[in-house]
């Protein structure tokens, strides 16, 4: 796998500014407080991908949920394409959108696959035939005949799935993605595919990308730059070719070494 290559210069898709979440664990004397983001400052342009990696718990997630507008931050600003990030998520309904690690527990299995496509462009359009001829038309882009419509998630293998919820995102031409470890659960070959997938897409549509994962290889095949996440920090920030040949701090280092093993 080969780096990403050199991203757009426009203006941020995605801005966050000294950013801190803190929730509280734990009841009565073990009553304590965790930082989950702690002064968190990024931005992502249109068509870039900024892989984020870290351990278990070290605020990928929520930084996830912070820039998707489902988390709150405590203080600190998040802009979406130049403005203040709106509380009212209808607002920017199909602008913003995520793939999840796990396809099936995204999808109702009751639906059928036309059905789960089209759901985000019903929130502000009538079901109609040229709406399902676009969920349609999606579906073949991610590449899923269109007899797939019909079939239900069950009927699908896990990379299927996760075409279809690539599809699902896109069928609303969003400014910015998350991709909260949407390849970790596949096979190897899978993954790829999918990679090459999000890739081809980017190059098209233009979309900004939040890439959270702990496969170096995965982010370092996907993302344009990279930012290391430490216990609710930004230890590192720097393009993703320029990282992989020499990360500068420690704990970089030794992410690098462990997740590389």
């Amino acid at each position: 796998m080969s780096t990403a290559s050199s991203a757009s210069t426009s203006a941020p898709t995605i801005e966050l500014d000294d950013v801190s979440v803190a929730f509280t664990s734990g009841i009565g004397a073990n009553r304590r407080e965790v930082r989950a983001m702690s002064s968190v400052s990024f931005s992502v342009a249109p068509g870039e991908t900024l892989g984020l990696v870290g351990e278990s718990g070290s605020g990928k997630t929520t930084t996830g949920s912070v820039v998707l507008g489902l988390q709150r931050p405590d203080s600190g600003t998040v802009r979406f394409q130049g403005a203040p990030l709106a509380r009212n998520l209808r607002s920017r309904a199909g602008r913003m959108q995520a793939v999840l690690q796990h396809p099936r527990w995204a999808l109702d299995p009751r639906s059928t696959v036309l059905s789960s496509v089209l759901e985000p462009l019903l929130v502000h359009e009538r079901r109609s035939t040229a709406t399902e001829e676009r969920a349609v038309a999606m579906l073949e882009r991610v590449g899923l005949p269109a007899s797939f419509a019909a079939r239900r998630p069950h009927q699908l293998s896990g990379g299927q799935l996760q075409r279809v919820s690539v599809a699902r995102a896109l069928v609303t031409h969003p400014a910015f993605i998350v991709f909260d470890e949407a390849v970790s659960a596949l096979d190897v070959s899978v993954q790829a595919q999918i990679l090459n997938l999000i890739q081809d897409l980017q190059a098209e549509h233009g979309f900004a990308a939040l890439f959270i994962s702990h496969d170096l290889a995965a982010v370092r095949y996907i993302s344009h730059h990279l930012a290391v996440m430490r216990t609710g920090e930004i230890v590192e920030h720097a393009p993703a070719a320029v990282f992989y040949d020499m990360p500068d701090h420690p704990y970089s280092r030794q992410l690098f070494q462990e997740l590389s093993s």
